[in-house]
């Protein structure tokens, strides 16, 4: 038996994972056992719980491989220095001590760190290898993939130098054919104006995304002065509008005078149009690029299949846009994408590049639905509410499907914890909250009961599988929550001149399809097709909630408030659910009523998290 140990961690999203004989074991982002947002220290519990589940300690693990290289980050960073000094000194100064006590020294770091697993783990032991960062991405997309061959476009922020890769992958081996280096990054154009609007950066751009259809994309031309576009998809930024590079902001004031606006403060400013429509011009540039750069290398590497990763491959609405337009015949994109699926990456480029070892391609993929973190069993739940003061009903696994399914068919907002946890950001029908897809209410009444957010945030449809074709625009699987496409048309609902007339916000409360709470205002949705043999259970809830209304679909979020990282254990589970207005709680076989509860369990969750 051969084991790797997979980790990404020091920049966001920290995460551990493991295979056993080149198969995905376990993993899981240290975020979910801190309950600290994108959490980016080394990933300790995620380590734990790796090893725990393939019943390994860690001297018996044979190799640990991290996701990228130090060195030549640090590389970048001294160079970067040098080349626009004397400005940046106070950035560069501020991240000095850090790369000179920590980051440095990594391997150091890091064997002193995996000493806190296993006494028995030897410092000299030479097994911990460094990965480059965007070919641990590449990796996580293409070896999970369904395909033997494909194009792999990677995109985001910075991983050493690279921020945009073009790599083919064939059987057991990856070529990095093309990168763009740092400062000239997509992830960065788009972070900063997530910046500019008034959104956390590494964590806001996914409002920045759902913002975008309240607006108009009339700043594309003065974005096109920033960003230089080929014919192919590459990309130059000019530096004389951006600040990452040598201050403390991700935009300057000759940005500011370009759009006619200082960034917004979200703590005394609102969203206005202006907001909105440079969410939509964004947005729009951010969609041609990736559609010219599939284009380009569709063109000239002759490929049917397309892997996508690297946290701009989260960008839902461009990967639709890329499918609908036939570009690549097959799209598979890394459920965990950004950097967290860097660790499962890094191992998985360890075992077939490094190591040579074949692949098998499964017909579906090899990411078992993503549900790979932890799990309890039903005696392990029990023990766990009875501790916390709940009150449950336990039922069967049937009765449970149909009392579910008959809540939310009445308009319940219900928690609902099953099986292992899902890995990456989106919750996939294991910790997620679900509601009745056909309430012109509950998009509302979720964002502001619920998760304490915005009221502008859509929310995805569920849909079994082979109901997609009815509902939907496409006509492909997207288990991952990872394609956005248009409600059909014969659902929808047009907009009067009237409703058309409405500012930005105001489009909200217009019913615009048979499922207006998973219809954004642009009649699009962000799509989760369920599968049988990935999720059982949460397949058959959805089927029941067909049997009760004709419609195959639920809306599906994830269990959490805003800013708090998805629920990871039973007690994170009742905590949200006595800290929100969710009406009941479904936790393995049991069944929780909120009126049945202890009123003095109640939580304040409104303020808990703060605004991410």
């Amino acid at each position: 038996m051969s084991s790797i140990l997979g980790i990404s961690a020091f920049y966001h999203d920290s995460a551990a994972c493991i295979l056993i004989n080149g198969k995905i074991v376990a993993a899981a982002q240290e975020e979910r056992f801190t309950r600290i947002k994108h959490d980016s220290n080394y990933p300790h519990n995620a380590v734990e719980f790796v090893l725990k589940y393939s019943n390994l300690k860690l001297d018996e693990v044979d190799q640990i491989i991290f996701f990228e290289k130090p060195f030549l980050k640090f590389e970048r960073l001294l160079e970067t220095y040098v080349a626009f000094a004397p400005k940046g000194f106070l950035s560069f100064s501020k991240a000095m001590p850090v790369w000179i006590k920590d980051k440095l020294f990594q391997k150091n770091l890091l064997q002193n760190k995996l000493k806190n697993h296993d006494g028995n783990y030897n410092k000299k032991k030479e097994n911990i290898y460094f990965s480059d960062h965007h070919l641990s991405h590449a990796a996580s997309a293409f070896f999970p993939s369904p395909f033997e061959e494909a194009v792999i476009i990677t995109a985001d922020g910075v991983g050493e130098w690279a921020t945009t890769t073009v790599a083919v992958g064939k059987g057991n081996n990856i070529e990095i054919k093309k990168e763009i280096h740092f400062p000239h990054s997509l992830g960065l154009l788009y972070s900063a104006f997530t910046y500019y609007t008034g959104f956390k950066v590494n964590s806001g751009e996914y409002k920045l995304m759902g913002l975008a259809p309240y607006g108009k994309p009339i700043y594309v031309n003065e974005i096109l002065k920033i960003i230089d576009v080929k014919d192919d998809g590459t990309f130059r930024l000019d530096q004389n509008y951006f600040n990452y590079c040598t201050g403390l902001t991700m935009t300057n004031n000759k940005f500011n005078n370009l759009f006619g606006q200082k960034p917004r403060n979200p703590k005394i400013e609102k969203l206005t149009q202006f907001h909105m429509d440079i969410a939509s011009s964004v947005q729009k540039v951010t969609e041609d690029i990736m559609i010219k750069l599939a284009k380009s290398t569709q063109e000239e590497y002759g490929l049917k299949n397309l892997c996508l990763a690297g946290g701009v491959a989260l960008n839902c609405v461009a990967n639709g846009k890329i499918l609908k337009k036939k570009i690549f015949e097959n799209i598979w994109v890394q459920p965990a994408a950004g950097d967290a699926g860097g660790a499962l990456g890094a191992a998985l480029a360890l075992w077939h590049i490094e190591e040579g070892k074949p692949r098998k391609v499964n017909k579906s993929d090899n990411m078992q639905g993503s549900y790979l973190g932890p799990e309890y069993s039903q005696e392990e739940i029990e023990k766990e509410l009875n501790r916390l003061g709940a009150n449950f009903k336990t039922l069967n696994e049937n009765h449970i499907i149909d009392k579910t399914a008959e809540d939310i068919s009445k308009g319940d907002a219900i928690g609902w914890f099953q099986g292992r946890m899902e890995f990456g950001p989106r919750a996939l029908g294991c910790r997620s909250i679900l509601g009745d897809p056909r309430s012109s209410n509950m998009q509302k009444n979720l964002n502001l009961k619920v998760k304490y957010r915005e009221s502008f945030r859509p929310f995805a449809p569920s849909i079994l599988a082979d109901d997609i074709n009815d509902w939907f625009e496409i006509n492909s699987r997207s288990p991952y929550m990872l394609m956005v496409s248009n409600v059909k048309k014969s659902k929808c609902i047009p907009m009067s001149e009237k409703d058309e007339k409405l500012f930005g916000i105001e489009k909200l409360n217009v019913k615009r399809s048979e499922v207006p709470a998973i219809t954004h205002v642009d009649y699009s949705a962000r799509i989760q097709t369920v599968h049988e043999d990935t999720n059982s259970k949460y397949f058959k809830l959805i089927k029941k909630f067909k049997e009760i209304t004709g419609c195959p679909i639920l809306v599906n979020t994830s269990f959490n408030v805003r800013g708090e990282p998805i629920v990871s254990t039973p007690e994170d589970a009742f905590n949200c659910f006595m800290g929100t207005e969710l009406d009941k709680l479904v936790i393995g076989n049991c069944y929780l009523e909120k009126r049945d509860q202890n009123l003095s369990l109640k939580k304040d969750y409104s303020s808990k998290f703060e605004l991410d």
